[in-house]
C-alpha cells in the first residue's frame, strides 16, 4: 500500500512529470536501502539527477516525501481478516503477536520507525501519518469488530503499538529491547483486549 499525496499546489499537469517520477523512484529506493535517518534530500536529488530545490518544490520536506512513497509492510485487509476471523477470544494476543512480528522484521521495522520519526519531527508529516494510521488502518480494524467508539479504540490501539515501537526501537529502552518475546506478548495482550473489546465507560458512572 503506497500513500500518494498528489501534486503540490502550483504544479500543472504534465509539467516536470519525468522529474517527479525520478524523484519518487530515488526516494523509495534510498528510504528502503538506507533507512529514514540516513536518507537526505540532497542524496535523493543526486540519484534522481535533479536540483534539490526541485524535490522541495514538488514534495516539500524529507518527512512529507517519506510519507508520500512509504509502502506498508503488510496488506491491511488480509491482516485484519486473519486477526478478526477466529473471533474476539484471544484477539489481543493475536494483535500483539502480529505487531511484534512486524517490528521484528528489519525492513518492516525500518518503515514503521521511519513513520514515527517523520511524525515526531514535522506537523505536516504528522497529519499525513495520522490519516494513514488512524483513518485507514486502526479505525477500520475496530469498526470491523462492531463495538462502540471505534475511533477511540483505534487511537488507543495505535498509542500502545506506536509507543512500544518508539520506546523499543528508537529510544532503545534496554528492558524492552532485552525482554523475551513471550513476556511482551503476555504484557500487551490484556491491554489490547481491553482497548479492542472491553468497556471504555467509567465504572463510577
Amino acid at each position: 500500500m503506497t500513500v500518494r499525496r498528489g501534486r503540490r499546489p502550483g504544479s500543472s499537469p504534465g509539467s516536470g512529470s519525468a522529474a517527479q517520477e525520478a524523484i519518487l523512484a530515488a526516494a523509495k529506493k534510498q528510504f528502503s536501502e538506507l533507512g529514514y535517518p540516513k536518507t537526505t534530500i540532497r542524496g535523493i536529488a543526486r540519484a534522481a539527477k535533479v536540483d534539490p530545490r526541485l524535490v522541495a518544490h514538488y514534495f516539500g520536506s524529507k518527512q512529507e516525501l517519506f510519507v508520500t512513497v512509504v509502502e506498508l509492510p503488510f496488506d491491511p485487509e488480509t491482516a485484519f481478516a486473519r486477526l478478526i476471523g477466529p473471533g474476539p477470544e484471544g484477539l489481543g494476543r493475536r494483535v500483539a503477536e502480529f505487531a511484534l512480528n512486524v517490528l521484528d522484521s528489519p525492513s518492516a521495522r525500518q518503515t514503521i520507525t521511519g513513520l514515527l520519526r517523520a511524525a515526531a519531527s514535522e506537523e505536516q508529516a504528522a497529519v499525513l501519518i495520522r490519516d494513514l494510521l488512524v483513518q485507514r488502518l486502526l479505525t477500520p480494524l475496530t469498526r470491523e469488530l462492531g463495538g462502540d467508539q471505534p475511533e477511540l479504540r483505534g487511537s488507543l490501539l495505535g498509542s500502545q503499538i506506536s509507543g512500544l515501537a518508539f520506546a523499543r526501537h528508537i529510544v532503545g529502552l534496554r528492558p524492552l529491547v532485552e525482554a523475551p518475546r513471550d513476556v511482551l506478548v503476555d504484557a500487551l495482550a490484556p491491554v489490547l483486549d481491553h482497548y479492542l473489546t472491553g468497556s471504555l465507560r467509567d465504572p463510577a458512572t
